[in-house]
């Protein structure tokens, strides 16, 4: 069965398009934990794991290109960066953690565009293990579980695997960020031995 050429870039580009529509879900009313949160969070869900989808169908139909390598992870970072964003403006993150997260995706993405005359920086192993903790972090975070029950041990926990999953994510996000510039530095130095 063949596959149209721009079905990863049109359900990636899609992804993107959830963005405004999944904050707007978020931020209806104040993050409380009704119907509207229930949404945002599943749609946040839905939309991220769409990341899996166009790769999958690129690779196995070998119609991977370089726009795809190019908009995949910019889309993850749009969804994820909003996601951020709109946890802090409900007073449920703290700002420090989304700066970081923005500061390492947004200088990442700039440099994707700087290089990409000379050539596509494709997602690195750490960086797709980033993207997969920051989606469970803020799966978590989005979705109103402690509402499920009074137990005191049931919030406890969802509370601990909240912390536990952003910190992680945190953690990734930055080494991540650090492996990007010493790899970039080491290809641009063998570069210029090699002239």
């Amino acid at each position: 069965m063949a596959v149209h050429p721009q079905v990863p870039n049109a359900i990636t580009i899609a992804r993107i398009l959830c963005a405004p529509v999944f904050l707007w879900m978020l931020l209806a009313d104040g993050g409380a934990g009704g119907g509207l949160r229930w949404a945002a969070g599943v749609l946040f869900i839905v939309a991220i794991a769409t990341d899996g989808v166009d790769g999958y169908i690129a690779r196995r139909y070998n119609i991977v290109s370089d726009l795809g390598k190019l908009l995949d992870p910019i889309a993850d970072k749009v969804l994820t960066g909003v996601a951020f964003v709109g946890l802090s403006i409900l007073g449920e993150l703290p700002w420090w953690v989304t700066i970081v997260v923005l500061v390492r995706e947004i200088g990442i993405t700039v440099y994707r565009f700087v290089v990409v005359s000379d050539h596509v920086l494709a997602a690195a192993w750490m960086g797709k293990l980033k993207t997969v903790f920051q989606a469970v972090a803020l799966s978590i975070a989005l979705l109103p579980l402690a509402s499920l029950s009074d137990a005191e041990a049931w919030q406890t926990s969802v509370w601990w695997a909240s912390v536990v999953t952003m910190t992680i994510a945190v953690v990734l996000t930055i080494a991540s960020g650090i492996d990007y510039v010493i790899t970039e530095a080491r290809a641009a130095r063998k570069a210029r031995g090699s002239r």
